[in-house]
């Protein structure tokens, strides 16, 4: 194989792989360069000129002429004046020799390695771009579609044709797929295996909700609107707490959209997960009150405000809906308050309250006459 053919078809490749001109020249001069060293030693002395679009390749090498007796006849860089003479009869003491080398002489066994040495760069080089592509969109929303439907994950691919992975934990319980089908996730993460990047995708986290929102809500989207927190069990609830920064634009009533337009685009995405959106105050009680939406609050009781304990009285017939199935809609309420929440209803305060002034105003025994 020759130079030109070995340039030609690494430089086709490397374009198929979305390859820069300059790293391209650069890994081909670094391949070029590792046989010199091979061959010769050093590489210090030689000057590598490639044009990938040719196929074009020159490798010099460059020596200083010295005397026959010469101490220095041996350094790689040097050449004795019979030498130099023998490639030109006019050389003298001290000028430079230009000698170019073919690639023919590295032997056909290097020129071999050294194309393969080139693929596996550029594969290398591939995924170190993956990586690093979605390093960087890490919480951002991505679409893929689906190639291959496993037991613990699905597989998919993005529009440049990567693999990317969508594990069965990440998937809302309720999510069916087909193969071909288009994908919304947020990148969960990307990890590196054995020298392989894996690009793992989410369903289920709550910044997928929070960039929904931003996608659908146009005052989220330019900075109005703040999402102050999200909290989710995916699939089945979530609750996002809202601020506006404009007095004239209702948060609650931005997210929610025109006949609840807006928020209903991201329950069907979520496969019909409730949304609870509670505007946030920073007053907690009145804080804590929207947060356990649907339900309807009396009064919140602040019990300590160093181990963020509160107290919260509601209806007898607002009890169940506080508490919500398997508890949570108060769960999820604590979670996105940051405050421990004990729900009582109205008639339970009102017995402990009238239990307690019972015990305060009891009289005490008489004493015991010991005499």
């Amino acid at each position: 194989m020759d130079a030109k053919i070995l340039i030609e078809s690494f430089a086709e490749f490397a374009r198929s792989k979305n390859v820069d001109r300059p790293t391209m020249i650069r890994i081909l001069e670094d391949v070029f360069r590792a046989m010199i060293r091979k061959k010769f030693e050093s590489d210090e002395n030689f000057d590598v000129t490639i044009n990938a679009d040719k196929g074009d390749l020159e490798i010099f090498r460059i020596r200083e002429i010295v005397d026959d007796n010469s101490e220095d006849i041996w350094d790689f860089d040097k050449i004795s004046l019979s030498d130099a003479q023998k490639i030109e009869p006019d050389f003298e003491v001290g000028e430079e020799v230009y000698e170019k080398i073919e690639l023919e002489e590295f032997g056909r066994r290097a020129v071999q390695m050294a194309r393969q040495t080139l693929i596996q760069r550029i594969k290398d080089l591939e995924k170190d771009l993956l990586f690093s592509k979605y390093e960087e969109q890490v919480g951002e929303i991505i679409s893929a579609e689906v190639y291959q439907i496993l037991g613990r994950e699905i597989l998919l691919i993005d529009s440049e044709g990567n693999e990317l992975i969508l594990p069965k934990g990440e998937q809302i319980s309720k999510d069916r797929f087909r193969k071909g089908d288009s994908v919304k996730s947020i990148v969960h993460r990307v990890d590196m295996i054995n020298g392989n990047p894996k690009v793992i995708l989410s369903r289920t986290s709550p910044v997928f909700l929070e960039r929904l929102f931003e996608n659908e809500v146009p005052e989220i989207h330019d900075g109005t609107v703040l999402i102050t927190n999200c909290v989710r069990e995916a699939g089945d609830r979530a609750k996002v707490a809202v601020r506006s920064l404009d007095p004239d634009v209702d948060p609650v009533g931005a997210c929610v959209g025109l006949k609840g337009s807006r928020v209903q685009a991201i329950i069907r995405e979520l496969q019909k997960e409730n949304i609870d959106i509670a505007r946030y105050d920073e007053d907690p009680a009145v804080f804590i009150a929207h947060a356990l939406n649907p339900a309807k609050v009396i009064r919140v009781n602040i019990m300590s405000e160093e181990e963020r304990r509160v107290e919260v009285i509601v209806s007898d017939d607002q009890l169940s809906v506080a508490i919500g199935k398997r508890g949570q809609n108060v769960r999820l309420a604590a979670k996105l308050t940051g405050w421990n929440i004990d729900v009582r209803s109205h008639a339970d305060q009102q017995r402990a309250a009238a239990e307690e002034t019972v015990i305060e105003t009891a009289p005490l025994s008489a004493p015991e006459d010991i005499s």
